[in-house]
């Protein structure tokens, strides 16, 4: 007969509640500041939604009103030094967060407001109203709200978005040798999405110090908890990871507070990440001055017996009893709050020119001026003053027969030899004597803290990266396997790492590498086949670079790893065992952003490509033997980055352009660039562009089928053949 044997999960889940004793001995100054920012923060919030009722607020108002217990709970003990990030519905953490920046030892509200806490309340609602003296410079709006200089790290209109970044933050807290902790806040509609519990993993795994907090309140837009999953206590999770996990009322400030602390506490000592739930409720809907029941999914009584545990009147109550504060203190509070916000409206805000009484509308010179739009999709390259540019022409150093790979892992070396803030992670980069192919060769042994072997999850690995990167202290190199894992983690590579610089007001640096590889012609299939070139070049925020040398590997990695905002630099499998002309021992040079490489001069037709499909054009040129091309190798390939003076030169000698490349019809890089052409340079051409692109459909398996879904020397032949028959 079988044995069974009852088993335990290994960390602990606890439900923590307050008694009248918690209350009687609760410092006196914590609870005065419990209530301070709750006040203000439902006054500010009430006053967001009477904008939004006017009109006034272009797009959602996600308000937090009946929540504010549990972000002012958890935030309190937190310190300067501690970051969060939050969701969509994020004003009272960020306000929470910022007031405790600047009012640490609390807030009068009922005297003079202290200028640093009004400014605080100025550029919030100013950024939820999209206007200029916003902390995004109105770029965010309600949802995307960042103020790194509090550690408020950035709320997300992604539902579970910023969770892998938050992981990222508590990574480069730890590794910098600080005890500083991360809080990621997301709600019961976050807890079943993949990128949430991948982060649950890899941060228990490395016992980063994160917690995950739960805003509970029960209703994803208008789906119920119950109706989303079989376990609506969500912080069950927790023991599946054997993350220790706190479930409390959230309702109940204090009770927030309590398990709050324990949760720091255990972060702090090194024992690796907590859950805390709280359950919550938020009086409206999901966005907007209306409640749920006007909607039809809650009921008034429900939403009335939530409302009678309000958090604000719970710590009032209990302040008046204690005598710490009168009933009148407690009024005059609500007062000064409304009248400063008052105030800061007048500042935003002006009567409507013959409109009715009490209309108004934004002030003209609070929005930003048009021209801003564009500004602080990528930085200005500031960051290269300084630096060492080499080309082949001008580089002096010894140069040899190189294979490509070696270069690969030499560079790699090199640049974690000479900046201790650069750190490798992805999928087996510590294993395999260098990962799979031999990229990461030697870099586990001499650095063993800064290369790190990744659960298979590239959401949370590429966001923890790019929580890495946006913290600023450090540079990471997430590797992914294939090209094709970047639609794994889309959110974070396209919503997130690519818009981050751009969406929190163009100032902040994103200094992010991505490496992967094409992997066309290995017989991987469909899903390990494609070149991201063209999916890359159509999402604002990315640099690509795309090397085709052993020489230009090391240029172009070491300005990847330099410049300030997020580059792929995509490698192809093919170039992995070539060899060329690369340096011996000088690995210090930058190439040059933006310039390509004439590796053949003509006059008959300018060809352009890029990493491995460039040695195939010299090579079909030279088979044809009977057209003097012009081949470029693009080099980088971002909008921003492209050589227009390069290829401009060369089109107005030609007078003819063919694009090159392996890949799909339907993902390729050459459409766009095609177009770019024809308008920049349509009086200069005699025919249209021509292209050489693989087949609408991905390799497959087979070998010839594979073979015939991509393209080579000998399309490149056919083409040029085709062309000089006209």
């Amino acid at each position: 007969m079988a044995v069974r044997k009852k088993l335990h999960p290994a960390s602990p889940w606890v439900e923590v509640s307050t008694s009248r004793k918690d209350w009687d001995s609760a410092d006196p100054e914590v609870l005065k500041r419990l209530f301070e920012q709750i006040t203000l923060i439902r006054v500010f919030e009430e006053y967001v939604l009477g904008l939004a009722s006017q009109g006034l607020v272009h797009g959602p108002a996600h308000s937090s009103i009946g929540q504010e217990g549990g972000a002012v709970g958890s935030i309190l003990p937190l310190t300067g030094g501690d970051f969060i990030n939050g969701s969509h519905r994020g004003h009272h953490q960020f306000l929470a967060k910022a007031l405790g920046h600047v009012a640490p030892s609390g807030i009068d509200l009922a005297g003079t407001m202290p200028e640093a806490v009004r400014t605080v309340l100025s550029r919030t609602l100013a950024e939820i109203a999209g206007l200029a003296r916003g902390f995004c410079r109105g770029r965010g709006g309600s949802m995307h709200l960042q103020w790194k200089e509090a550690g408020a790290m950035g709320t997300n209109a992604i539902v579970g978005g910023g969770v892998p970044q938050a992981a990222g933050f508590a990574w480069a807290a730890r590794q910098a040798g600080t005890d500083a902790v991360s809080v990621t806040y997301f709600g019961d509609g976050a807890v079943n999405i993949g990128s949430v519990l991948e982060t649950f993993n890899l941060a228990a795994a490395w016992k980063l110090p994160v917690c995950f907090f739960i805003e509970n309140n029960r209703y994803a837009v208008s789906t119920h908890v119950d109706e989303a999953t079989a376990e609506p206590r969500l912080s069950a999770r927790g023991a599946g990871f054997n993350i220790p996990s706190w479930r409390v009322d959230g309702m109940d400030p204090l009770a927030v507070h309590i398990a709050m602390l324990e949760a720091v506490a255990h972060m702090r000592a090194g024992n690796g990440p907590t859950i805390v739930e709280a359950e919550v409720y938020r009086y409206f809907h999901q966005n907007g001055p209306f409640p749920g029941s006007a909607f039809g999914y809650r009921t008034k009584a429900e939403e009335a017996e939530w409302k009678a545990r309000d958090p604000r009147d719970l710590v009032a109550a209990q302040l008046v009893r204690r005598n710490i504060l009168t009933t009148e203190e407690i009024d005059a509070a609500t007062t000064g709050a409304k009248a400063v916000m008052d105030a800061i409206g007048d500042e935003l805000l002006e009567p409507v020119p013959g409109g009715k009484v009490g209309q108004r509308r934004i002030r003209a010179d609070e929005w930003p001026a048009p021209g801003f739009v564009d500004v602080g999709v990528r930085g200005d390259l500031s960051e290269f003053a300084g630096a060492r540019i080499e080309d082949r022409d001008t580089f002096t150093g010894k140069v040899g027969e190189r294979r490509f790979i070696d270069v690969v892992a030499d560079v790699m070396a090199r640049r974690m030899e000479t900046d201790t803030s650069v750190v490798v992670l992805g999928e087996d980069v510590h294993r395999l004597n260098g990962g799979t192919n031999g990229a990461t060769k030697g870099l586990a042994a001499a650095y063993p803290d800064r290369v790190l072997g990744t659960p298979i999850s590239e959401n949370a690995f590429a966001g923890l990266g790019g929580g890495i990167a946006v913290d600023g202290r450090f540079k990471p190199v997430v590797e992914f396997m294939y090209a094709d894992f970047m639609w794994v983690a889309a959110d974070q590579l396209f919503n997130q790492i690519a818009k981050a610089r751009h969406m929190f007001g163009g100032d902040g640096s994103v200094p992010f590498v991505l490496r992967s590889k094409v992997a066309m012609g290995t017989g991987y299939g469909s899903q390990h086949s494609m070149d991201p070139a063209g999916i890359f070049a159509s999402a604002p925020g990315w640099r690509i670079v795309a090397p085709s040398t052993p020489f230009d590997y090391v240029g172009l990695l070491n300005s990847a790893l330099r410049c300030a905002d997020p580059v792929v630099v995509i490698e192809h499998v093919d170039l992995y065992t070539s060899v060329g002309e690369g340096p011996v021992d000088d690995l210090d040079y930058c190439l040059p952003v933006g310039r390509a490489a004439v590796r053949r001069v003509g006059g008959d037709i300018t060809i352009l490509s890029y990493l491995a499909m460039t040695s195939l054009v010299l090579a079909a040129v030279e088979q044809l033997g009977s057209v003097d091309a012009e081949v470029i190798d693009l080099r980088w390939l971002d909008r921003a980055s492209i050589d227009w003076d390069t290829i401009g030169e060369s089109i107005r000698k030609t007078n003819n352009v063919l694009i090159a490349e392996q890949g799909a019809a339907g993902t390729s890089y050459g459409s766009w660039l095609a177009d770019e052409i024809q308008r920049r340079f349509f009086d200069w051409l005699d025919q249209p562009v021509q292209r050489v692109h693989g087949g609408e459909a991905s390799p497959s398996i087979s070998k010839v089928l594979e073979r015939a879904a991509i393209a080579k020397t000998e399309e490149v032949v056919e083409k040029l053949s085709e062309i000089t028959s006209y």
